[in-house]
């Protein structure tokens, strides 16, 4: 681990999010330490997701739902894996569990950690913990949809492997952590042909 000095750390906007504006040098790669640097970084603790495979129909369970940022750059309803946010003492895997149940209705049969991974490490500390999520009819418990308290709507949508790898393809999903999922779960797949 190279050497990395934090000169000055400030909370600069302090609400559902946190923004920290740290001055810091670090090592470069020759050895010689840097210019002291002015970084922001976008704190929103962690998030879990979950690619859901109902083993009875054979279909990916995916949800729709209005995400403003997106609708800023021409999309807004956008089609995404089960996700959330890790609460504080919650580990991911209770987590994504509690999320699959609120967002889709599903039980969880068995659970399958994919990886952890940063969304955007120049700008944010957040770290996804991706897991693959086997259900099936019988764990169907309730409709889904997301918490009125939380004022989700979220459409559940359901597609074969084929025709969400399509739908990828041709610019249907736009998500990050959806478009990993299903990379992952297509070559999975084509490993056991």
């Amino acid at each position: 681990m190279k050497k990395v000095n934090i000169e000055k750390k400030t909370r600069v906007f302090d609400d559902f999010f946190k923004i920290d504006e740290v001055h810091l040098q670090h090592e470069r790669l020759d050895g010689t330490m840097s210019p002291t640097l002015r970084i922001l970084n976008f704190e929103r603790g962690d998030g879990v997701a979950a690619i859901v495979f109902n083993v009875d129909t054979d279909k990916i369970i995916l949800t729709k739902q209005f995400r403003y940022p997106t609708y800023t750059r021409g999309q807004g309803w956008i089609i995404e894996v089960v996700a959330g946010m890790q609460e504080a003492g919650v580990s991911p895997e209770e987590a994504i569990k509690k999320e699959i149940l609120e967002e889709v209705g599903y039980e969880v049969e068995s659970l399958s950690f994919m990886s952890s991974f940063f969304v955007s490490p120049g700008g944010t500390s957040e770290q996804i913990h991706m897991f693959y999520a086997v259900v099936n009819n019988a764990s169907k418990v309730s409709a889904g949809g997301g918490l009125d308290e939380e004022n989700e709507d979220i459409q559940i949508v359901e597609y074969d492997l084929d025709q969400a790898i399509q739908l990828a393809q041709t610019g249907g999903i736009v998500d990050a952590k959806t478009l990993y999922g299903l990379l992952w779960l297509e070559n999975i797949v084509m490993k056991s042909l």
